[in-house]
């Protein structure tokens, strides 16, 4: 049975014990199946489930913290006096490969304020991101290639 099917079925047993299902309880649920999973299952070979889910709750982490990030820096450059908006539009070269990874990219990209996935070269190498501070442009591909990217890979390989 798949791992991650058999941690939701102990977050609900978990909730169906306590009679409580509220989602702090259930997620409590799913973190105490997560650590009898680990002990059970750590030394069986080819168990990435234990290395993918701390991957997406850290990828979680990180996308609400540039979310903020980037929602401040949008507020401070609409309320400032005279703002400095240099829109732009940067190619910036993939690393991700599948339609999966690629979509996800461009979704995040464009959910986060001040940034807008436009198009995807057709050979899918390169993604174009209009931004509106274009001040510099190899600064803007590496925080999203090191940030975004980086991260989309490792909880989707």
């Amino acid at each position: 049975m798949n791992l991650f099917l058999l941690n939701i079925l102990l977050a609900i047993a978990w909730g169906a014990l306590t009679g409580e299902f509220y989602p702090a309880n259930l997620f409590l649920g799913y973190l105490l199946g997560f650590l009898l999973l680990w002990i059970i299952f750590r030394k069986q070979e080819g168990q990435r489930y234990f290395y993918r889910v701390p991957n997406i709750f850290e990828f979680l982490l990180f996308l609400i913290s540039e979310l903020v990030k980037a929602n401040l820096r949008v507020a401070k450059t609409v309320l400032s006096p005279r703002p400095r908006i240099r829109p732009g539009v940067i190619a910036v070269p993939l690393d991700v490969e599948t339609d999966v990874e690629i979509t996800l990219l461009m979704n995040l990209l464009t959910l986060t304020p001040g940034t807008l996935s436009l198009d995807v070269s057709t050979d899918q190498r390169v993604l174009y991101v209009h931004t509106i501070d274009y001040s510099d442009a190899d600064e803007f591909r590496s925080q999203i290639k090191e940030g975004f990217e980086r991260r989309i890979m490792e909880i989707m390989r």
